[in-house]
C-alpha cells in the first residue's frame, strides 16, 4: 500500500496557499478539473517538490447501472500518467439515470448519489469496478459518499457492503470519516458499527471536511471547518488500523492558510492518538493550538512527519431536454447467488437497477411522483439542493451569466432547474439556461438581452434563435410533454 501521509485537496482557489504549506506529504486533485496535456503550474511545481498528486474522480458514475464509459477511463487514466500518481480514487455513487438501458431520457444529476445495499447492485458494481481497474493504468480506490436519503429494501450495512465489494474485486477503499458522521446524522448509521464491519487493511486513504447541520440533516458542504464529532470518527478509524494517507477536503469558503495549516495539524494529532486540548472544532484550533504551546506540549508531530501503517463538458443541444415521463417505480430486490461477471443475471440486474435508479432520479430533478418506500420530505430536501448546487456550479463555470443577469440569476436558474433536468455537464447546462431564456424573451433589459445573446452565439457555436426557431421549438416541447 503507498505510503501518502497527510495531504489536503488542492483547488485553483488556494492553489498559492497550499504550495505554502509546510509539512506537506501530498495532494489531491479533482481529475475533471484538469487536462492531462495542460497540468496547472501550480501542481507541477509541485510534483518537482517530491509532493504527491492524486487525481480524485467525480464522473464515472461506478454505481451506475451502465457500463463505464470508455472515455472517460480513458481520460481519467491519462491524468492519473500525467501527474505521475500512484492510484486514482472515484466514488461508490451513481450520478447519471435513464437512457437506452431504461428507453427513458438520460439524465444527469450533477451529484453523488447513493447506490442501494442490495445484491443487484453489488453485482452490477462488482462488474463496473472490473470493468474500471482493467482499464486503469494504475490501482483503483473506491470512496464512501455522504446520502440524505435511504433506499427502501435494503440488504446491507455500509460496512458489509463495501468489505464484500472488497472480497469480490480487491478494490481499495478511500474511507470519509466526515461521510460515516453524515450517514450517522441523516440515515442513524453508526460510524463504530461501520467501521468494525470494514476490511480496514484495503484503506488507501481517508478523507476529513466540515460540514453543517441544518433542522436536522447535516449537509457535507467541504465548506466549514472539521467539527468534533468528525475527529472522533477519524480518531476511531486510526485506533484500529494506522491509514496509509490522511487528506483535508475543502471546496468552498476557503479560509486563511493559518486556519488551513492548523487543521492539518489538529487532523496529523488525531491520527497519531495526541490529545489536542481546546481543539475542538474549526474555528477554535487556533485557539486549541495556542493553548498546547503555552502548556508546553507540542500540536505537531515533526515538519513532515508521515503517519502510516505500510468535479462537465458538453456541446448544447439542439433544445433543452423536455421533461421525462414519470419512470413507473420498480422494486429494487436483491437475493440469490452471486453471479461472475458478464452472466444474464447481471444483465438482468442491469435493467431492474436501471429502472430504479431513472425512478428516482427522476423525481429528484424533473418533479415526477417519488417512488414507493422513499421518504418524500428527504426527496424535497435532496431535490432542492440538487437545483442549489447546479445554480452555483454553473454560476462558477460561467461567471458571465450573474454578471449578465445580476439578482435575476438564482431564481431564474431554480425556476429552469424545476423543468429541465441536466443531461449534459455543468457548461452545456450555462449554455442550456442561456437558450432558454432566450427563447422565452428574456431578460427583459435589451442591454442585457444582447449581452445575454452574443454570449450564447459565442459559446454554442449557432446563431441565436429568431422568431420562427422559437416557434418551431416551442411546438416540439409541446408535442413532446404530451
Amino acid at each position: 500500500m503507498t505510503e501518502l501521509g497527510i495531504g489536503i485537496g488542492w483547488r485553483p482557489e488556494i492553489a498559492e496557499a497550499v504550495e505554502g504549506l509546510s509539512g506537506l506529504d501530498w495532494v489531491e486533485v479533482v481529475a475533471e478539473n484538469i487536462c492531462a496535456d495542460h497540468l496547472p503550474d501550480s501542481l507541477i511545481r509541485l510534483r518537482r517538490r517530491g509532493v504527491t498528486v492524486v487525481p480524485h474522480g467525480v464522473s464515472l458514475g461506478l454505481g451506475g447501472a451502465d457500463r463505464p464509459d470508455p472515455a472517460r477511463l480513458a481520460a481519467l487514466g491519462e491524468k492519473a500518467v500525467a501527474l505521475g500518481a500512484p492510484l486514482v480514487t472515484e466514488h461508490i455513487a451513481f450520478v447519471r439515470a435513464g437512457g437506452a438501458l431504461t428507453a427513458s431520457p438520460a439524465l444527469e444529476a450533477g451529484h453523488l448519489l447513493p447506490v442501494p445495499r442490495i445484491r443487484d447492485a453489488l453485482d452490477v458494481l462488482c462488474e463496473n469496478v472490473r470493468i474500471a481497474q482493467d482499464a486503469l493504468p494504475v490501482p483503483l480506490a473506491l470512496e464512501n459518499i455522504a446520502a440524505l436519503i435511504s433506499w427502501p429494501g435494503e440488504e446491507m450495512t455500509e460496512g458489509r457492503f463495501l468489505a464484500e465489494l472488497v472480497e469480490r474485486t480487491g478494490v481499495r477503499l478511500l474511507i470519509d470519516v466526515a461521510n460515516l458522521h453524515t450517514n450517522h446524522v441523516n440515515r442513524g448509521e453508526d460510524p463504530a458499527r461501520a467501521l468494525s464491519e470494514l476490511p480496514v487493511e484495503a484503506i488507501a486513504y481517508v478523507h476529513v471536511a466540515g460540514g453543517v447541520e441544518r433542522d436536522g440533516v447535516w449537509h457535507d458542504t467541504h465548506a466549514h471547518p472539521v467539527p468534533r464529532p468528525v475527529l472522533d470518527v477519524l480518531a476511531d478509524l486510526a485506533s484500529r488500523v494506522s491509514p496509509p494517507g490522511v487528506l483535508l477536503e475543502r471546496d468552498d469558503d476557503f479560509p486563511p492558510a493559518e486556519e488551513l495549516a492548523e487543521e492539518l495539524a489538529v487532523i496529523r494529532a488525531t491520527v497519531a492518538g495526541v490529545s489536542v486540548a481546546g481543539a475542538s472544532v474549526g474555528a477554535s484550533v487556533g485557539r486549541g493550538a495556542a493553548a498546547e504551546e503555552s502548556a508546553g506540549r507540542p500540536l505537531l508531530i515533526g515538519a513532515g512527519a508521515r503517519v502510516s501503517g505500510g468535479p462537465m463538458p458538453g456541446a448544447v443541444a439542439d433544445a433543452p431536454p423536455a421533461i421525462p415521463e414519470a419512470v413507473a417505480p420498480v422494486p429494487v430486490r436483491g437475493g440469490g447467488a452471486r453471479q461472475p461477471s458478464g452472466t444474464p443475471s447481471v444483465e438482468g440486474a442491469r435493467q431492474r437497477l436501471g429502472l430504479a435508479q431513472a425512478s428516482l432520479l427522476s423525481a429528484l430533478v424533473a418533479g415526477t411522483p417519488v417512488p414507493e418506500g422513499f421518504d418524500s420530505r428527504r426527496i424535497g430536501v435532496q431535490s432542492r439542493a440538487l437545483a442549489a448546487k447546479r445554480a452555483g456550479v454553473v454560476a462558477k463555470v460561467a461567471p458571465e451569466l450573474p454578471g449578465i443577469l445580476g439578482r435575476e440569476f438564482r431564481p431564474a436558474f431554480l425556476a429552469y432547474a424545476r423543468s429541465r433536468p441536466m443531461s449534459g455537464g455543468y457548461r452545456r447546462d450555462a449554455l442550456d439556461f442561456a437558450e432558454h431564456l432566450l427563447l422565452a424573451g428574456r431578460p427583459e433589459d435589451p442591454a442585457a438581452h444582447r449581452l445575454l445573446t452574443r454570449w450564447w452565439q459565442d459559446r454554442s457555436g449557432s446563431r441565436p434563435p429568431g422568431p420562427a426557431a422559437r416557434l418551431l421549438r416551442a411546438a416540439r416541447h409541446a408535442l413532446v410533454r404530451r
